[in-house]
């Protein structure tokens, strides 16, 4: 059998299992575990790339490294957990005959103490976006249900300036509470715009090459 007979066999034997209603609990489970894969990574890269070159420091060699780890952390993690919220959803309805509110926040409870559990950069960094999202989300739910009155103004502007007002005030007197690419988020707008020496470091550089080494 030529070669590409055999990977045309091949391929319409994949794409026929793909199309078994009877396996698409399992596959959609796999193909969950691909866009986790795929979405980390594209979420991470420029993010990384971008945070690594501006403030850290070491070699390019190092960088690139810090990179490439940050980037295979949050992809494999996201994917690590696609694959078991799916997997344990696809279980509870199987054992349980439907579909139950309370199985998705089960199983997004056992994948994040499973994947996202452990207390590390990239974690920290996905748990508290979610956590802002979900708060932001709450807010709205109470409204829609009746718990909290709809607000006669628009609230955003009191939560703008209840936000910046209290980080900045732990930036400056608590730093060593927020999260490190925090800190050094802001003390690159804070802190490094009331150092310079002549024009170099004032306009075209934030700081001079001796001051980068200190």
């Amino acid at each position: 059998m030529a070669v590409p007979e055999l990977l045309r066999t091949l391929l319409y034997t994949v794409n026929h299992l793909l199309k078994q209603q009877k396996y698409k609990a399992a596959f959609a489970v796999l193909k969950g575990f691909r866009n986790g894969a795929v979405y980390g990574a594209k979420i991470r890269a420029p993010h990384a790339l971008v945070m690594t070159f501006l403030f850290r420091s070491g070699s390019l060699k190092d960088k690139l490294k810090a990179i490439v780890k940050a980037v295979h952390i949050h992809s494999r993690n996201l994917a690590y957990f696609v694959f078991t919220y799916k997997g344990l959803l696809a279980l509870q309805e199987k054992i349980q005959g439907k579909t139950l509110p309370s199985h998705s926040f089960l199983a997004a409870c056992v994948g994040g103490w499973l994947v996202f559990g452990d207390n590390n950069n990239i974690n920290s960094q996905i748990n508290m976006y979610l956590l802002s999202r979900i708060l932001f989300a709450l807010s709205r739910l109470a409204v829609e249900k009746g718990l909290v009155p709809q607000p006669k103004r628009d609230p955003f502007p009191l939560f703008a300036t209840v936000v910046w007002g209290i980080v900045l005030w732990l930036f400056e007197y608590y730093p060593h509470t927020l999260q490190p690419s925090l800190q050094s988020s802001m003390t690159y707008l804070y802190h490094d715009s009331n150092v310079w020496h002549d024009l170099s470091d004032f306009l075209i550089y934030n700081k001079t090459t001796t001051d980068a080494h200190k």
